[in-house]
């Protein structure tokens, strides 16, 4: 794995305190960094098959703090360049790059690693490279990331064996935004949302690890624990109910979703995909016992429950999406 040049210094530690991540010496009984949870956390829902408007209006309905002058971190979810759910949809990926110019943002930097495909043949088949060119953001391959682009996380009081590590401007951002798609795993995750998308933050070979241990599930979310989006977006216009991530039973679901709470994100997710009648590993537990979420909420990510949750709406179709979920929020 790779490590970083220096371990995280008193100024990495004040910008990642300062931004919710509590790393040592506030430190948890099994040892692991944790992040103080909010008392209740605002999930944005909009029912629509458009995708720039809902990301439009779900920032409006969460009130999005301005991003004046900050170099903002896009991360999308682009495991493979195969169509959405199975990646994050162009239309998505550009009205978020639009609202946060609105906003105030310096610079956009978009930054991924695929996998297994090769990030760089992904970004190519999905455009993305055009993409950056006429709307002004960069690019950043992980894949392509030195020694130094890296910041090694210890092992102590996780389930990965050897420790972990996050791309430097990751940990380092001024403003973090995430966005992922709603879908399953067939691959052993259960489900892949805002949680799971540390996974693609990651190097490739550690990766392995990761999806040869029976701890999977905790891991991905142990990752969570090396930085704290701003922002997340999750498009849910589409769905994959059963398989994934790349290929799955498809459903539609017209939904964006949006917050600043992975767990609150993802329980909202979940929600949904059960009123959509998901695979047997969605619909026979429930969401705060799902392995991603129980670890989640051991390690303060988030939410602690569907009490804390507080999902807002615009209009009576988006309400009444809303309210079925929140009954199965209380159900699990």
């Amino acid at each position: 794995m790779p490590q970083s040049t220096h371990q995280m210094n008193r100024r990495d530690f004040v910008r990642t305190a300062s931004a919710g991540l509590a790393l040592a010496p506030f430190i948890s009984a099994d040892g692991l960094a944790q992040i103080v949870s909010p008392r209740r956390s605002r999930v944005a829902l909009v029912r629509t098959s458009d995708r720039k408007r809902g990301v439009s209006q779900a920032l409006r309905l969460l009130d999005v703090r301005p991003v004046d002058g900050k170099r903002v971190v896009l991360k999308p979810n682009f495991n493979s360049a195969d169509d959405t759910p199975a990646s994050t949809h162009n239309d998505t990926l550009a009205q978020i790059v639009t609202e946060l110019r609105e906003r105030g943002a310096r610079s956009v930097t978009l930054g991924e690693s695929s996998g297994p495909p090769q990030t760089h043949g992904v970004m190519e088949r999905k455009g993305i490279f055009d993409l950056a060119s006429d709307m002004r953001f960069d690019v950043v391959d992980f894949e392509q990331n030195s020694d130094r682009d890296w910041v090694s996380f210890p092992a102590a009081g996780t389930h990965w064996p050897d420790g972990f590590a996050l791309p430097r401007l990751v940990v380092d951002s001024e403003y973090m935004v995430t966005t992922c798609c709603l879908k399953t795993h067939g691959a052993g995750g259960v489900f892949t949302m805002s949680l799971k998308l540390a996974v693609g933050l990651t190097p490739k070979p550690i990766r392995r690890t990761m999806h040869s241990s029976p701890d999977m599930r905790r891991m991905i979310a142990e990752l969570s624990t090396g930085y704290k989006p701003d922002l997340i977006v999750l498009d849910g216009i589409v769905a994959f109910t059963d398989g994934g991530p790349s290929r799955g039973e498809l459903k539609t679901a017209n939904v964006m979703i949006a917050g600043d709470d992975r767990v609150a994100v993802d329980a909202v997710g979940l929600a949904m995909l059960k009123s959509l009648g998901a695979n047997q590993a969605i619909m026979g537990r429930k969401i705060f016992e799902q392995e991603q979420m129980a670890r989640a909420v051991e390690l303060r990510l988030g939410v602690t429950g569907p009490e804390g949750i507080e999902i807002v709406t615009a209009d009576d179709e988006s309400r009444a999406v809303a309210d079925g979920l929140r009954k199965i929020l209380a159900a699990g």
